[in-house]
């Protein structure tokens, strides 16, 4: 086997050092393609404030909480001695990762993350901007500490503007920008539409994008650089076709379920069994010609009402109902596979069960074993992209709280161990958050 044949164990961000002060989904999920392709990735994190739902909706849940199904995401459903190492958003989104505590309210928590600022590489966070101005981070302090160093910012509506201090979940921030208006069954009002979450994880891929785009700009100029990447922004620019047609013809967008402006039928169609459904789109006549024919309904294909798209279109009620007919005795999986078998896009609405067990993540191994020492061992979602020229797979479980201290303190820092043991004393170094924290 020759060289370039053979798959590299060095992985492309290997000695690369980013500060993690993300919370929720969005930052969590920028740093975590980050650490998966080898960035030192270290969650500076507290033991005297809870971070939001990063750890957990609460830090320390009564086991009937959970079992009674107001918080989920804890193994067996028992969240433990220290929940805030056995949720699954934080296990999921921190593997790969480093956590170390200091108390950044304190002067002397101060020098240590100047400290650590000066021995790194860049910052990602994505926090209400008075949050981080109480954690003493800015692009002013920050790069004359380390002058190559690059920040990535992601609050919800950037670091400037009168929305700049508003506190948002990733929900709230997809209605400012107009995107609860066009997800929703015709006649229905937003409140039937549920809860969408698509801003956080498109802002976690621009984000780590944005640390990318920073560290080619220090490479080209050999300076730091500041990044801004609001998550409401970043999302708004996926509606970008809606919105810029509103500005063409001043017609709002209406629900149009699961519709297609074009093809037709397109739907989401009951099958066998509960809750049990199939996702089917017609793009063209021969398309709708084998479907009629698979359904045993030749006489609709046959019919010269259904015989164009836009004759389609007009009578998409009907044919919703007759193939809704069909479906509903058949299994929703053998179903698209059958119909793919044929040509015909479908795919089966899948729960988590049925994810999980899918023949064909299962072959390609994209499940991940990973044993955390207070989680347990399980699966989890693997690396996001693969290449054959670099043999990459998921490293190591979610940190605890704290747990690579002694590791940051002494082996980066250079701290000495009367000096760990004084900061440990004083509250920075821990692995349990205070116990009022609830």
């Amino acid at each position: 086997m020759d060289k370039q044949s053979k798959a590299t164990k060095k992985l492309p961000l290997e000695g690369i050092r980013i500060l993690d002060f993300t919370v929720v989904w969005a930052g969590p999920f920028a740093t975590q393609l980050l650490a998966e392709w080898g960035a030192e990735v270290i969650r500076v994190e507290s033991t005297k404030f809870f971070p939001s739902t990063t750890r957990g909706i609460l830090a320390r849940p009564s086991k009937e909480l959970v079992q009674q199904g107001g918080i989920g995401g804890y193994p067996d459903a028992d969240p433990g001695e220290r929940p805030w190492n056995r949720a699954a958003l934080f296990n999921v989104h921190a593997r790969n990762k480093l956590s170390m505590t200091v108390d950044l309210t304190t002067p002397e928590g101060q020098e240590i993350f100047a400290n650590l600022v000066s021995k790194s590489d860049g910052l990602i966070e994505n926090n209400a901007i008075a949050t981080m101005e109480r954690a003493g981070v800015s692009w002013e302090k920050l790069s004359k500490i380390n002058p190559e160093f690059v920040l990535v910012r992601m609050p919800a509506f950037g670091i400037s503007g009168p929305y700049k201090n508003y506190r948002t979940f990733g929900s709230h921030m997809e209605s400012l920008v107009g995107h609860y208006s066009l997800f929703g069954y015709e006649g229905e009002t937003p409140e039937a539409s549920g809860t969408s979450l698509f801003a956080d994880p498109a802002s976690g891929v621009s984000g780590a994008l944005a640390f990318m785009s920073g560290l080619r700009h220090r490479r080209n100029t050999g300076k730091g650089i500041q990044i801004e990447s609001p998550t409401a922004e970043n999302f708004a620019n996926q509606l970008g076709p809606h919105i810029v047609g509103y500005s063409m013809t001043g017609v709002v967008p209406e629900y149009t379920g699961n519709r297609h402006p074009v093809y037709a039928p397109q739907g989401v169609y009951r099958c066998k069994g509960e809750d049990r459904w199939i996702s089917i789109t017609i793009t063209d006549d021969a398309e709708w010609d084998e479907l009629c024919s698979i359904m045993g309904a030749k006489e609709l294909s046959q019919n010269s009402e259904y015989g164009t798209v836009e004759k389609r279109r007009m009578k998409h009620d009907v044919i919703d109902q007759a193939i809704s007919n069909w479906t509903i005795k058949q299994d929703n999986i053998e179903l698209m596979n059958m119909l793919q078998d044929r040509g015909i896009p479908a795919g089966a609405v899948m729960n988590e069960k049925d994810a999980f067990e899918d023949p064909h993540l299962q072959e390609r191994g994209y499940w991940e074993e990973l044993t955390h020492p207070e989680a347990g061992t399980y699966k989890y979602p693997g690396v996001l992209w693969k290449s054959k020229a670099i043999d990459n797979k998921l490293r190591r479980a979610a940190p605890r709280l704290g747990e690579d201290n002694e590791y940051v303190y002494k082996s980066i820092l250079g701290y000495t161990e009367a000096e760990y043991q004084k900061y440990e004393k004083d509250g920075h170094i821990g692995m349990d958050y205070d116990d009022s924290i609830q």
